[in-house]
């Protein structure tokens, strides 16, 4: 935290464990927060919101990425073979990793695809998930005909329980796929501890973490191979895009020659992985297209040249909004692990205990917000209990692979109740509200502030 945030200090007139507050005229923060903003009734029941003016938009688009995407159609060369804007972004991603490879693919999913495959992940293995993530990470491991075995989530943190992936393994275990979910990092540590003791591959799902860090390292260099996601809501974006990570030179190799229909590639003199001459139409292995294009490349040059300032605007507020909502009763922002030295703020996370609510449901916490102006989200439900994991488990393809008796253990190795309280209690911020002014949080913990105060009304009238 910055050194004129941890000199201010916040005083309240809040009674700990009282649903009913009134809030100070200035906070020790040194933002004017008008009391009379808690005290008016709710937006929903008809009273004066909040906030009324709209937080930063996303994705913020300046004159150099217009220019650089009106060079690449003109110049007509589309396919990054015919260009060299993915191969720049190649470089500069490596180099803000400070990876020695990276290969750019069409998607974040495409990336952990890849990945898989060259960590040669297939049927009858098992790749240890966590149950809260983008349904993503759990569909690349099912699309190679292996089984996903989820470990319980960690609440506080909302990342993988670290301490509960040992229990987890068995024999078929290949490989431990950690999420670092909204930015923040999972207990990278206790995941490298395993996967020595029991010969295990890491691949990070770094996509919602760009710039996060463990331990001064970047996320996403820390295990086997790493895997970035350039998806439209993004820290780093262009509509679609994704890429890998690593210091592995056989596993890029293997990375780069499947992305690209298994043509083969090789590490030339200078240290880069360069495709081999004279195979146009010659193929290593089995491969796919996973390919970026050159419009996506560009965007994400000039995209880049704005990340790092972008990233400690995120860390600042985020850093500002905690202090706030620490001193609110029922508001538990997410922790972060010892290790995690730098926290990207793809989200801000959150628990929301409706005890100190009135007992108001999440679902009209959540109403009440947008009505104050503060958009938020309810985050992920629960993955082992959504139908397509188990359409899927019961496929013929599945059903060829694995016995009766490997699927139903599967089912209950899968019981998550953690995050089933997790998924009940999550509230979630985009990173694009923590882009604008200070005063766009203290307008978040108002809206809080003041639907606890009115949380019983709310309540009464249903």
């Amino acid at each position: 935290m910055s050194k004129n945030l941890t000199r201010r200090h916040f005083v309240s007139t809040v009674s700990a464990g009282t649903a009913g507050m009134s809030l100070s005229a200035r906070s020790g923060f040194g933002s004017t927060v008008r009391s009379e903003s808690v005290d008016q009734e709710l937006a929903l029941l008809g009273g004066k919101p909040v906030r009324t003016k709209s937080f930063p938009s996303w994705p913020v688009i300046a004159e150099n990425d217009r220019k650089s995407w009106k060079q690449v159609l003109e110049s007509k060369n589309w396919f990054r073979s015919n260009g060299h804007y993915v191969t720049e972004f190649e470089e500069s991603w490596a180099r803000r990793l400070g990876a020695r490879f990276v290969v750019a693919t069409s998607s974040g999913t495409s990336a952990l695809y890849t990945s898989l495959f060259a960590l040669d992940i297939g049927p009858g293995d098992e790749v240890i998930v966590p149950p809260y993530t983008f349904v993503a990470t759990i569909n690349v491991v099912l699309l190679h005909h292996a089984l996903p075995v989820l470990v319980d989530s960690d609440r506080e943190t909302s990342q993988i329980d670290a301490n509960k992936i040992e229990a987890a393994i068995t024999d078929r275990t290949r490989c431990i796929l950690p999420v670092h979910l909204g930015g923040n990092v999972a207990e990278m540590d206790k995941i490298l501890e395993i996967s020595q003791k029991y010969k295990l591959s890491i691949l990070e799902d770094a996509c919602q973490a760009h710039l996060a860090e463990w331990r001064g390292k970047k996320a996403g260099t820390v295990g086997d191979l790493g895997c970035f996601s350039f998806q439209a809501s993004k820290n780093l974006n262009s509509g679609e895009g994704g890429a890998i990570a690593s210091n592995n030179a056989e596993l890029m190799k293997v990375c780069s020659s499947f992305h690209n229909a298994g043509r083969g590639y090789s590490l030339a003199a200078d240290g880069k992985l360069v495709r081999k001459r004279n195979t146009t139409f010659s193929y290593e292995r089995n491969g796919d297209n996973r390919r970026m294009t050159e419009f996506q490349g560009s965007l994400l040059l000039e995209q880049l040249t704005r990340l790092e300032e972008q990233a400690r605007t995120r860390e600042r507020n985020a850093q500002y909004l905690t202090r706030r909502l620490n001193e609110i009763p029922g508001i538990i922002p997410a922790r972060q692990y010892e290790g995690c030295t730098r926290n990207a703020y793809h989200l801000y996370m959150l628990r929301y205990d409706r005890s100190h609510f009135a007992n108001l449901p999440r679902s009209r916490f959540l109403e009440a917000l947008r009505a104050e102006g503060i958009p938020g989200s309810g985050g992920y439900r629960p993955l082992n209990k959504e139908p397509f994991l188990k359409h899927t488990l019961e496929s013929r393809a599945f059903r060829s692979i694995y016995s009766a008796k490997q699927l139903a253990e599967l089912e209950e190795r899968n019981h998550c109740p953690e995050n089933d309280k997790l998924c009940s209690e999550a509230v979630w911020f985009g990173q694009s509200k923590l882009l604008g002014p200070q005063s766009d949080m203290d307008d978040i913990a108002a809206a809080i502030r003041k639907i606890q105060k009115h949380a019983a009304v709310l309540v009464k009238a249903g």
